[in-house]
């Protein structure tokens, strides 16, 4: 089902638009699972084996940049300890903002569901290859386990997901005027303020996108032609800004009259993923250009979503390097923030998803029938 055309008006029918994406959604899961029944066992495991090659060259050839960075665990003792607990706690609150996100998408969901299933699902996004789409499946899962209704899970899963990639990628257009003006600051706190301004305009933006449709148009056209002219043979775009739209209101249709708290959760996810960041560097000491930090957590950010390897494991350690580098930070400092970076944001993920699957299985899953000595249930 296509988006219906502009001219009807952005919050007209919202109800229908989501309920054909949701029955077109259907039937394409419906034609997959169909198609699958007919060749199970060769598609899964040809697919299988395509991804385990794929991320087994991929990781080969990132080898070198996992196995410099992680050998800086020899040099975790010289991190000065406070800025250790600030990192801790400001990967936390990042973590809290996003379960506080899902949950207004999902309706005021339980804390205790939605705070064990994202762990778990991410978690299993950090080992497996194309893991956040088997993140996603478990989370799912689990929220259904836990007495969620399913298409509520979905359109609030859906929701959230979209929100934190717009947010995520509109950080570097924002971050991109400072870093053309070459501003370099003097401290650590200036590039924290610096940084954290960014993020009060992303939220202003994100409100302007959320609550007036020509903006978004005009940013979809300008995107639909750069796209159209750089890819000149392929079949060109004509309706993106109309799909922006559509996307928009299906957030809005989703979280409803919360949208402000929504967005509000879903910039603090970010922000303080940036300020783990930033203690991180402040614990090795270093002053870098901010603009090039928030440039360097970007692409980090956008190297994680990469498919290839587990949690984008080597590309996020060489990308995330080269750029704290260039941001003016000592090789070796530059080396060591990301290892910290990493250790909190992505090894540690893997220990506690696999106590928050053992929390959520206890706490949820189905209990057997007692069975009294004579061998019959209880009544």
């Amino acid at each position: 089902m296509s988006p219906p055309p502009a001219s009807a008006g952005p919050r007209e029918h919202l109800g229908d638009r989501v309920e054909g994406a949701i029955e077109a959604r259907a039937d394409a899961e419906r034609q997959i699972t169909e198609g699958e029944a007919r060749h199970p066992t060769r598609r899964v495991v040809v697919r299988a084996g395509v991804r385990l090659a794929i991320a087994g060259v991929s990781l080969y050839l990132v080898a070198p940049a996992v196995i410099d960075t992680a050998g800086s665990w020899r040099r975790l003792g010289s991190l000065a300890p406070g800025w250790v607990v600030v990192m801790v706690v400001a990967q936390a609150v990042s973590v809290i903002s996003l379960w506080w996100l899902q949950r207004i998408a999902m309706h005021r969901a339980a804390w205790f569901a939605v705070a064990t299933s994202q762990l778990a699902g991410n978690g299993i996004a950090k080992v497996a290859p194309g893991g956040g789409a088997i993140g996603a499946a478990l989370q799912y899962k689990l929220l259904v386990q836990a007495g969620m209704d399913r298409g509520r899970t979905v359109s609030g899963l859906t929701a959230s997901n979209l929100l934190t990639l717009a947010v995520m990628l509109a950080l570097p257009v924002l971050a991109l005027p400072a870093l053309l003006r070459g501003a370099v600051y003097r401290s650590l706190m200036e590039a924290a303020l610096g940084g954290f301004g960014i993020f009060a305009v992303l939220a202003v933006v994100g409100a302007v996108a959320l609550t007036t449709d020509e903006p978004l148009r005009r940013v979809g056209r300008v995107v639909q032609r750069a796209r159209n002219a750089l890819r000149r043979r392929a079949e060109p775009l004509c309706d993106l800004p109309t799909r922006l739209l559509y996307e928009r209101d299906r957030i809005l249709a989703t979280v409803g009259p919360r949208w402000e708290t929504a967005l509000t959760a879903t910039v603090g996810r970010w922000a303080f993923d940036y300020a783990t960041l930033l203690a991180a560097l402040a614990a090795v000491g270093s002053r870098p250009r901010p603009a090039l930090v928030l440039i360097a957590f970007c692409t980090a950010q956008l190297l994680a979503q990469l498919p290839i390897t587990p949690g984008g494991l080597g590309f996020v350690e060489a990308g995330l390097t080269a750029m704290l580098a260039l941001a003016g930070v000592d090789a070796g400092a530059a080396v060591l923030a990301t290892f910290a970076y990493r250790l909190v944001t992505y090894w540690l993920a893997m220990p506690l998803g696999v106590l928050a699957a053992f929390l959520h299985h206890r706490r949820y899953a189905p209990r057997e029938p007692t069975v009294a000595m004579d061998g019959h249930a209880p009544r």
